[in-house]
């Protein structure tokens, strides 16, 4: 019997153990979430991060324009600045993200091999808002729009 109530606890404390790594590993990246695209109505876009891989992150954007028209892309990233696979979207087949400190990623889209577009990800101090700041580039490499930005915040 005590050889039984020790195996039992052994093993109950490797579950604990072994959820609470899961849980520090999912909580450790603050952007997991959704995050709301401060706009007007009728347009609409959520961003949703959730854990990916071993400390990477799954994005999903769904957006809806102000003419009713959906979309919805997704990638993943470990943050190292590899080009991954982008499905959904038409201007993007691939995203490399890069992380440059604590609150700060570069996110780099590409299209046919070429950078379309650098977005600055900056998440605020109280982990409550992300500003991004979009550069995007014709072809030949060259800005072809001023930066525009945009503000998330966090869903509740």
């Amino acid at each position: 019997m005590r050889i039984h109530r020790a195996a039992t606890i052994v093993i109950l404390l490797a579950c604990v153990a072994g959820s609470a790594s899961l849980v520090s590993a999912q909580t450790a990246n603050p952007r997991i979430g959704k995050w709301k695209l401060k706009q007007e109505p009728p347009a609409l876009n959520i961003m949703t991060y959730e854990p990916w891989g071993s400390g990477g992150m799954k994005v999903t954007v769904e957006s809806t324009n102000k003419d009713g028209r959906k979309a919805t892309w997704t990638y993943n990233t470990m943050f190292d600045g590899k080009d991954m696979p982008v499905s959904g979207d038409t201007r993007t087949e691939t995203s490399a993200v890069k992380k440059i400190d604590d609150r700060t990623t570069e996110i780099t889209n590409k299209r046919g091999g070429k950078v379309a577009q650098v977005i600055i990800n900056v998440l605020s101090a109280d982990g409550n808002r992300i500003d991004n700041t979009y550069k995007n580039y014709n072809e030949k490499g060259e800005v072809t729009t001023t930066t525009t930005t945009a503000v998330y915040e966090r869903m509740q």
